[in-house]
């Protein structure tokens, strides 16, 4: 149902047709918000064709094209906004140059937009979306009786130093840190949002990077690392921007996971949704990834948000993956 909590105002979400930023879109329109959102191509079917067709798109959603590597380019999508969500940066995990592919947009891009934004007079907010993996990879020790809060950044040593996606870790910790300096040097009001792997239904017509680890589980895959991370329902991850937009209050980071659980614990829980799929008998154990955590609730609990239960997460994603037909029968 519609809101009127936007009452029209206008923000601008960067790299639109992405997983989050669609689900972004999507309830801010239904928000009332105004939205300028950025895609890298205009004319390309996947990128716009199922946020054009969003509830609200027709009277309050304009398309730009924008390129994280071009210094002004967001220059016109932002001007005249008074909130900005910044979540264009790359997810990938097996690339063949981490800083072309992942550091240069995820760092440089993010530079990029926060210019864009310091010439905006009309600005009043940034909601960045960062990881908790510029939360939880510094050396620290972990076990289960550890809860891990907004007080823990992830260390660019230790980065390069470990075997798990170093070099999406690395990109997002070396963005994060480049914001929060640029923001302090230019009196820009930032909040950022520091999410567990997202799960839920896809609105994008193509697979983003954490469906298709699931979708890697489901087919079938007999070897997949055993990785300890935290993991949040795509409605929440989205909520938790819009609020940390909306309350005045809100500030620094805000770490949002409902659950920390391996990825055999995912495949556990779809084998007894869906006792149907071909599901992998055991993962791979490796020793040097995360053991089991936990992660502090209260500040996204601040900003209202509820959480869905993993096991629902689980659900809608398996569901939103078979609608899509992009499970093996």
């Amino acid at each position: 149902m519609s809101s009127d909590a936007g009452n029209g105002t206008v923000v601008c979400v960067t790299g639109a047709s992405g997983y989050i930023a669609s689900w972004l879109v999507k309830l801010l329109l239904l928000r009332g918000y105004t939205v300028n959102a950025t895609v890298r191509d205009l004319n390309d079917p996947k990128k716009v064709e199922h946020l054009l067709k969003l509830e609200g798109a027709k009277e309050r959603l304009q398309l730009f094209k924008a390129n994280l590597l071009e210094e002004g380019s967001f220059d016109s999508a932002i001007e005249g906004c008074e909130g900005v969500f910044h979540t264009a940066s790359p997810c990938i995990f097996n690339v063949k140059d981490p800083q072309i592919e992942l550091i240069d947009p995820a760092v440089k891009g993010t530079l990029n937009i926060l210019k864009s934004c310091a010439k905006s007079p009309s600005l009043k907010r940034v909601i960045l979306t960062s990881s908790m993996a510029t939360v939880v990879h510094n050396g620290m020790p972990l076990t289960p009786d550890v809860v891990v809060d907004e007080t823990w950044f992830s260390k660019e040593d230790f980065c390069k130093a470990s075997e798990l996606w170093p070099s999406y870790e690395l990109s997002k910790t070396l963005a994060e840190d480049a914001a929060w300096k640029f923001v302090r040097e230019n009196n820009i009001d930032m909040v950022v949002i520091n999410p567990g792997v997202v799960l839920g239904p896809l609105l994008q017509p193509s697979l983003n990077q954490t469906s298709s680890l699931i979708l890697t589980l489901l087919n079938g895959a007999q070897k997949l690392s055993n990785a300890c991370v935290g993991w949040i329902h795509v409605k929440d991850a989205v909520n938790a921007h819009i609020k940390a937009f909306e309350i005045s209050s809100a500030s620094g980071r805000c770490c949002v996971v409902e659950s920390v659980a391996y990825y055999s614990d995912i495949v556990k829980i779809t084998h007894e949704l869906f006792p149907t799929l071909p599901l992998p008998e055991k993962l791979v154990e490796e020793e040097s990834l995360l053991p089991q955590f936990q992660v502090s609730k209260e500040k996204a609990m601040t900003l209202g948000i509820q959480f869905i239960p993993l096991d629902v997460s689980v659900k809608e994603t398996v569901e939103s993956l078979k609608e899509k037909n992009l499970l093996n029968p």
